[in-house]
């Protein structure tokens, strides 16, 4: 696999009579970078539990529609497919709904990550959501930690939500601090930033943990990216609305999609030059998700990206 995504599966749609004909985001941060590697033609594995009820049924048909294989293909009775109910405004606004219930976990255990997946795939990719729970973090933490002692590049994507985290930043952060041993590309808004202590400490992580760090911010801010002692700015583009549903996936699987496609298998390959042709990349991949508001519908193919570079 060029892309082993592990993490919790949460499906986002707008409130309608038929939720299929609504859908926005089918799956959550992990499975939407999974989705995006697939819509440039790499392939993507997805390591989760979906729940045996109507959501994670759907949810399952789109893994296969977008050619993501599902590592675990067998619907989990006990499980509840987590759902997020999102209202867009037409400036872009959105708000969230989650029909989330206690102990509605994905029940992803430490043994469903298999070391034979982590030795077929080339990135190994998970979001700190997936570290909200116990059995979900420690399933996390040691793929991210087989990835790094076999060498594999390893991407994390923060992506704090009050709800999975019950409001506590700290122990986000912590969790946080908890994986950069194991991590080379990190993903993170300038919110998340002041979250784990600031740019200073985070910086100095950086050096100690040999990170390169993405700042993502999409909308006319666009991206910057540090990395070994460098800063690398991929300006804006004037989109339609500059808050979407999903975008900050596209933006994350564009990138990874282009180090893939560079031929790109390990931490130590990475250049200059190859950094800003994936920043470039993932920020048009952003750009027209942003243009869509987000639908998975919008995540570009390669064709579609290389059209605007």
């Amino acid at each position: 696999m060029d892309l082993f995504s592990i993490g919790e599966m949460v499906i986002d749609f707008i409130p309608g009579s038929e939720p299929a004909s609504y859908i926005r985001k089918a799956g959550g941060a992990p499975a939407n970078v999974a989705f995006a590697i697939a819509k440039n033609g790499l392939e993507a594995g997805m390591c989760c539990s979906v729940g045996d009820d109507d959501f994670g049924r759907f949810l399952m048909d789109t893994l296969h529609k977008y050619n993501v294989r599902p590592l675990k293909p067998t619907l989990c009775s006990e499980a509840i497919t987590t759902m997020a109910f999102v209202t867009l405004a037409e400036d872009g606004d959105r708000s969230f709904t989650f029909a989330r219930k206690p102990g509605a976990d994905m029940f992803l255990r430490e043994d469903d990550v298999k070391e034979a997946d982590i030795d077929e795939s080339v990135i190994i990719h998970a979001g700190s959501c997936s570290l909200s729970a116990s059995p979900v973090a420690e399933a996390t933490v040691r793929a991210l930690q087989l990835g790094h002692e076999k060498g594999k590049l390893v991407s994390f994507d923060v992506n704090y939500r009050n709800l999975m985290w019950n409001d506590d930043q700290a122990a986000c952060a912590a969790r946080v601090m908890e994986i950069l041993p194991y991590v080379d590309v990190l993903k993170i808004s300038e919110e998340e930033v002041e979250m784990v202590g600031g740019e200073a400490h985070l910086f100095a992580l950086m050096e100690q943990y040999g990170l390169t760090l993405i700042v993502e911010t999409l909308g006319a801010a666009g991206a910057r990216c540090f990395f070994r002692g460098e800063t690398i700015d991929v300006p804006g583009r004037k989109a339609v609305c500059v808050d979407a549903t999903g975008a900050g996936d596209a933006f994350w699987g564009g990138f990874l999609a282009c180090l893939r496609i560079q031929g790109i298998t390990r931490a130590d390959q990475l250049t200059r030059e190859i950094i800003e042709k994936a920043m470039a990349y993932g920020n048009v991949s952003g750009w027209i998700c942003v243009q869509s508001k987000g639908a998975i519908e919008s995540l570009p193919t390669r064709a579609q990206i290389e059209q605007y570079l």
